[in-house]
Protein backbone atom coordinates (compact mmCIF):
# COMPACT_ATOMS: atom_id res chain seq x y z
CA UNK A 1 0.00 0.00 0.00
CA UNK A 2 1.53 3.46 -0.87
CA UNK A 3 -0.27 6.53 0.61
CA UNK A 4 0.49 9.96 -0.67
CA UNK A 5 0.00 13.63 0.75
CA UNK A 6 -3.46 11.70 3.16
CA UNK A 7 -5.58 14.87 4.52
CA UNK A 8 -8.71 14.94 6.43
CA UNK A 9 -10.96 17.53 7.70
CA UNK A 10 -14.48 17.99 9.07
CA UNK A 11 -16.10 20.38 9.06
CA UNK A 12 -15.91 23.80 7.46
CA UNK A 13 -14.98 27.86 8.10
CA UNK A 14 -14.33 28.48 11.35
CA UNK A 15 -15.33 25.18 12.84
CA UNK A 16 -13.47 23.18 10.96
CA UNK A 17 -11.15 20.68 12.35
CA UNK A 18 -7.96 19.20 10.33
CA UNK A 19 -8.15 15.27 11.69
CA UNK A 20 -5.06 14.38 9.41
CA UNK A 21 -2.69 16.48 7.55
CA UNK A 22 -0.33 15.78 4.68
CA UNK A 23 0.45 11.95 5.71
CA UNK A 24 2.70 9.99 3.69
CA UNK A 25 3.76 6.22 3.90
CA UNK A 26 4.23 3.02 2.48
CA UNK A 27 3.56 -0.42 3.75
CA UNK A 28 5.01 -3.69 2.30
CA UNK A 29 3.97 -7.15 2.20
CA UNK A 30 4.36 -8.63 5.74
CA UNK A 31 5.89 -5.81 7.31
CA UNK A 32 3.89 -5.08 10.73
CA UNK A 33 3.31 -0.99 11.36
CA UNK A 34 2.43 0.21 14.53
CA UNK A 35 1.14 3.60 14.76
CA UNK A 36 1.29 5.48 18.15
CA UNK A 37 -0.19 9.02 19.45
CA UNK A 38 -1.91 10.49 21.91
CA UNK A 39 -5.30 11.06 22.19
CA UNK A 40 -6.99 12.88 19.71
CA UNK A 41 -4.05 13.05 17.47
CA UNK A 42 -5.68 11.26 14.49
CA UNK A 43 -4.53 7.53 14.81
CA UNK A 44 -8.00 6.37 13.93
CA UNK A 45 -9.07 8.63 11.63
CA UNK A 46 -6.00 7.51 9.75
CA UNK A 47 -6.52 3.53 10.11
CA UNK A 48 -10.12 4.54 8.74
CA UNK A 49 -9.10 6.35 5.75
CA UNK A 50 -6.46 3.14 5.26
CA UNK A 51 -9.04 0.61 5.11
CA UNK A 52 -11.29 2.22 2.71
CA UNK A 53 -13.80 3.25 5.83
CA UNK A 54 -13.60 6.73 5.51
CA UNK A 55 -13.13 8.64 2.29
CA UNK A 56 -9.90 11.59 2.62
CA UNK A 57 -10.24 14.70 2.03
CA UNK A 58 -6.88 14.98 0.07
CA UNK A 59 -4.53 12.46 -1.17
CA UNK A 60 -4.29 9.09 -2.54
CA UNK A 61 -4.27 5.73 -1.24
CA UNK A 62 -2.64 3.28 -3.73
CA UNK A 63 -3.16 -0.65 -3.53
CA UNK A 64 -1.82 -3.07 -5.82
CA UNK A 65 -2.04 -0.09 -8.13
CA UNK A 66 -5.23 0.72 -7.80
CA UNK A 67 -6.18 4.28 -6.56
CA UNK A 68 -9.10 3.11 -3.93
CA UNK A 69 -9.48 6.56 -2.33
CA UNK A 70 -10.95 7.11 -5.57
CA UNK A 71 -13.26 4.76 -6.07
CA UNK A 72 -17.13 5.31 -5.63
CA UNK A 73 -18.68 4.25 -2.42
CA UNK A 74 -20.84 1.29 -4.34
CA UNK A 75 -17.04 -0.12 -4.83
CA UNK A 76 -15.83 -0.07 -1.59
CA UNK A 77 -17.58 -2.65 0.14
CA UNK A 78 -16.13 -5.62 -2.09
CA UNK A 79 -12.66 -3.90 -1.76
CA UNK A 80 -12.79 -4.19 2.48
CA UNK A 81 -14.40 -7.86 1.89
CA UNK A 82 -11.59 -9.09 -0.07
CA UNK A 83 -8.57 -7.09 0.81
CA UNK A 84 -8.65 -5.86 4.24
CA UNK A 85 -9.10 -7.38 7.71
CA UNK A 86 -10.46 -5.58 10.83
CA UNK A 87 -9.51 -6.20 14.61
CA UNK A 88 -11.18 -3.99 17.18
CA UNK A 89 -10.26 -3.49 20.82
CA UNK A 90 -13.85 -4.24 21.49
CA UNK A 91 -14.19 -7.35 19.26
CA UNK A 92 -17.54 -6.56 17.52
CA UNK A 93 -18.60 -10.42 17.88
CA UNK A 94 -22.01 -11.18 17.53
CA UNK A 95 -23.64 -12.38 20.51
CA UNK A 96 -26.03 -14.76 19.37
CA UNK A 97 -23.55 -16.76 16.87
CA UNK A 98 -21.33 -18.92 17.86
CA UNK A 99 -17.28 -18.53 17.54
CA UNK A 100 -17.23 -20.73 14.56
CA UNK A 101 -20.63 -18.59 12.63
CA UNK A 102 -19.21 -15.55 13.86
CA UNK A 103 -15.94 -16.23 11.26
CA UNK A 104 -18.25 -18.11 8.77
CA UNK A 105 -20.74 -15.56 8.13
CA UNK A 106 -17.80 -13.06 6.93
CA UNK A 107 -16.72 -16.14 4.77
CA UNK A 108 -20.35 -16.50 3.22
CA UNK A 109 -20.66 -12.48 2.63
CA UNK A 110 -17.29 -13.15 0.29
CA UNK A 111 -19.42 -15.60 -1.83
CA UNK A 112 -18.53 -19.05 -0.22
CA UNK A 113 -20.79 -21.46 0.10
CA UNK A 114 -22.22 -22.26 3.74
CA UNK A 115 -20.62 -25.78 3.61
CA UNK A 116 -17.27 -24.06 2.42
CA UNK A 117 -17.49 -20.99 4.44
CA UNK A 118 -17.95 -23.56 7.95
CA UNK A 119 -15.09 -25.38 6.87
CA UNK A 120 -12.47 -22.33 6.39
CA UNK A 121 -13.77 -21.09 9.49
CA UNK A 122 -13.34 -24.39 11.39
CA UNK A 123 -9.68 -24.66 10.08
CA UNK A 124 -8.63 -21.14 11.26
CA UNK A 125 -9.85 -21.48 14.27
CA UNK A 126 -8.14 -24.43 14.85
CA UNK A 127 -5.13 -23.37 13.81
CA UNK A 128 -5.71 -20.55 16.30
CA UNK A 129 -6.17 -22.70 19.32
CA UNK A 130 -9.69 -23.04 19.27
CA UNK A 131 -10.93 -26.58 18.42
CA UNK A 132 -12.89 -26.96 21.75
CA UNK A 133 -14.01 -23.74 21.31
CA UNK A 134 -15.92 -23.56 17.74
CA UNK A 135 -19.25 -23.69 19.23
CA UNK A 136 -19.31 -21.07 22.48
CA UNK A 137 -21.00 -18.15 21.95
CA UNK A 138 -18.67 -15.18 22.89
CA UNK A 139 -20.09 -14.46 26.95
CA UNK A 140 -18.27 -18.07 27.38
CA UNK A 141 -15.35 -16.83 25.53
CA UNK A 142 -12.09 -14.68 27.53
CA UNK A 143 -10.89 -11.92 26.46
CA UNK A 144 -7.96 -13.49 24.58
CA UNK A 145 -10.45 -15.85 22.99
CA UNK A 146 -12.58 -13.00 21.97
CA UNK A 147 -9.80 -11.80 20.46
CA UNK A 148 -8.28 -14.62 18.78
CA UNK A 149 -11.77 -15.72 16.79
CA UNK A 150 -11.59 -11.72 15.82
CA UNK A 151 -8.24 -12.77 13.73
CA UNK A 152 -9.66 -15.51 12.65
CA UNK A 153 -12.82 -13.30 10.95
CA UNK A 154 -10.19 -10.85 9.67
CA UNK A 155 -8.15 -13.86 8.00
CA UNK A 156 -10.77 -16.15 6.50
CA UNK A 157 -11.22 -13.91 3.36
CA UNK A 158 -7.37 -14.10 2.84
CA UNK A 159 -6.75 -10.01 2.72
CA UNK A 160 -3.85 -8.66 1.94
CA UNK A 161 -3.54 -5.87 4.68
CA UNK A 162 -4.77 -6.42 8.28
CA UNK A 163 -5.84 -3.34 10.23
CA UNK A 164 -6.16 -3.29 14.02
CA UNK A 165 -7.37 -0.59 16.28
CA UNK A 166 -6.24 -1.02 19.99
CA UNK A 167 -6.38 -4.50 20.07
CA UNK A 168 -4.47 -5.02 23.60
CA UNK A 169 -7.08 -2.35 24.99
CA UNK A 170 -9.63 -4.66 27.12
CA UNK A 171 -6.73 -7.45 27.66
CA UNK A 172 -4.43 -8.18 30.41
CA UNK A 173 -0.51 -7.58 29.71
CA UNK A 174 -0.11 -11.14 29.06
CA UNK A 175 -2.34 -12.09 26.69
CA UNK A 176 -2.19 -8.59 24.66
CA UNK A 177 1.15 -9.57 24.24
CA UNK A 178 0.81 -12.96 22.95
CA UNK A 179 -1.70 -11.66 20.23
CA UNK A 180 0.61 -9.12 19.52
CA UNK A 181 2.88 -12.12 18.58
CA UNK A 182 0.63 -13.87 17.23
CA UNK A 183 -0.23 -11.23 14.88
CA UNK A 184 3.44 -10.56 13.52
CA UNK A 185 3.57 -14.44 13.10
CA UNK A 186 0.64 -13.95 10.69
CA UNK A 187 2.77 -11.25 8.88
CA UNK A 188 5.67 -13.07 8.33
CA UNK A 189 4.52 -16.38 7.50
CA UNK A 190 1.43 -15.23 5.70
CA UNK A 191 3.16 -11.93 3.81
CA UNK A 192 0.43 -9.92 5.32
CA UNK A 193 0.86 -6.38 6.26
CA UNK A 194 -0.12 -5.70 9.87
CA UNK A 195 -1.04 -1.83 10.48
CA UNK A 196 -2.17 -1.07 14.21
CA UNK A 197 -2.89 1.73 16.11
CA UNK A 198 -2.68 1.53 19.65
CA UNK A 199 -1.54 3.50 22.94
CA UNK A 200 0.21 0.54 24.60
CA UNK A 201 3.63 1.05 24.88
CA UNK A 202 4.10 -2.73 25.65
CA UNK A 203 3.92 -3.82 22.07
CA UNK A 204 6.42 -2.03 20.54
CA UNK A 205 8.60 -4.55 20.51
CA UNK A 206 6.10 -6.45 17.84
CA UNK A 207 6.80 -4.21 15.10
CA UNK A 208 9.03 -3.76 12.25
CA UNK A 209 8.27 0.46 12.28
CA UNK A 210 6.73 2.46 15.18
CA UNK A 211 5.16 5.79 13.89
CA UNK A 212 4.43 8.45 15.97
CA UNK A 213 1.09 10.54 14.83
CA UNK A 214 0.79 13.69 16.71
CA UNK A 215 -1.99 16.59 15.51
CA UNK A 216 -2.43 14.66 12.23
CA UNK A 217 0.97 14.30 11.15
CA UNK A 218 3.81 11.94 11.77
CA UNK A 219 6.23 14.05 13.99
CA UNK A 220 8.76 11.83 14.91
CA UNK A 221 10.06 8.04 14.77
CA UNK A 222 11.43 5.34 16.87
CA UNK A 223 14.34 3.79 15.55
CA UNK A 224 14.08 -0.05 15.73
CA UNK A 225 16.44 -2.96 15.60
CA UNK A 226 16.45 -6.92 14.97
CA UNK A 227 18.07 -8.70 17.82
CA UNK A 228 19.84 -11.18 15.81
CA UNK A 229 19.76 -13.99 18.16
CA UNK A 230 15.59 -14.13 18.65
CA UNK A 231 14.40 -11.89 16.04
CA UNK A 232 12.71 -9.40 18.15
CA UNK A 233 12.55 -6.23 17.73
CA UNK A 234 14.83 -3.66 20.36
CA UNK A 235 14.39 0.09 20.14
CA UNK A 236 17.67 1.60 19.73
CA UNK A 237 18.10 4.41 21.91
CA UNK A 238 16.68 2.48 25.28
CA UNK A 239 18.63 -0.81 24.18
CA UNK A 240 20.68 -1.46 27.33
CA UNK A 241 22.20 -4.42 26.09
CA UNK A 242 24.28 -3.70 22.20
CA UNK A 243 27.69 -4.75 20.83
CA UNK A 244 30.34 -3.75 18.50
CA UNK A 245 31.37 -6.38 15.71
CA UNK A 246 33.42 -5.92 12.70
CA UNK A 247 32.52 -1.92 12.78
CA UNK A 248 28.80 -2.73 13.03
CA UNK A 249 26.40 -1.96 16.15
CA UNK A 250 24.28 -5.07 17.23
CA UNK A 251 21.22 -4.47 19.31
CA UNK A 252 19.50 -7.28 21.90
CA UNK A 253 16.58 -7.69 24.14
CA UNK A 254 18.01 -8.89 27.13
CA UNK A 255 22.13 -9.90 28.50
CA UNK A 256 21.36 -13.60 27.30
CA UNK A 257 21.09 -12.87 23.63
CA UNK A 258 24.10 -10.50 24.03
CA UNK A 259 26.35 -13.31 25.60
CA UNK A 260 25.43 -15.85 23.09
CA UNK A 261 25.81 -13.79 20.45
CA UNK A 262 29.24 -12.64 21.52
CA UNK A 263 30.02 -16.46 21.64
CA UNK A 264 30.09 -17.36 18.25
CA UNK A 265 29.08 -13.77 16.30
CA UNK A 266 29.93 -15.89 13.14
CA UNK A 267 26.81 -17.87 13.59
CA UNK A 268 24.03 -14.97 13.83
CA UNK A 269 26.04 -12.42 11.03
CA UNK A 270 27.09 -14.81 8.36
CA UNK A 271 25.39 -14.01 4.70
CA UNK A 272 23.13 -11.28 6.49
CA UNK A 273 26.02 -8.53 7.61
CA UNK A 274 23.51 -5.83 8.83
CA UNK A 275 20.74 -7.99 10.55
CA UNK A 276 20.61 -6.20 14.10
CA UNK A 277 21.13 -2.85 12.64
CA UNK A 278 18.66 -0.04 12.71
CA UNK A 279 15.52 -0.15 10.28
CA UNK A 280 14.72 3.58 9.47
CA UNK A 281 11.51 4.83 8.46
CA UNK A 282 11.24 5.85 4.10
CA UNK A 283 11.06 9.40 3.59
CA UNK A 284 7.96 11.08 4.75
Amino acid sequence: MLVSDLSKRFGSGPTEVTAVRGVSMDIDPGEVVLIMGPSGSGKTTLLMMLGALLKPTEGTIRLNGQVISELSEGKLPMVRLHQFGFIFQDFNLLSALTALENVALVASLSGRKNGEASRKAQELLSQLGLQERLHFLPEKLSGGEKQRVAIARALVNDPAILFADEPTANLDSKIGHEIMRLLRSIAKEQGRSVVIVSHDQRIKDIADRVLWLEDGQFKDMIRLATDPVCGMSVEQDEAAHRLDYRGERYYFCARGCLEEFAATPERFTAGNERIGLTRSLPDL
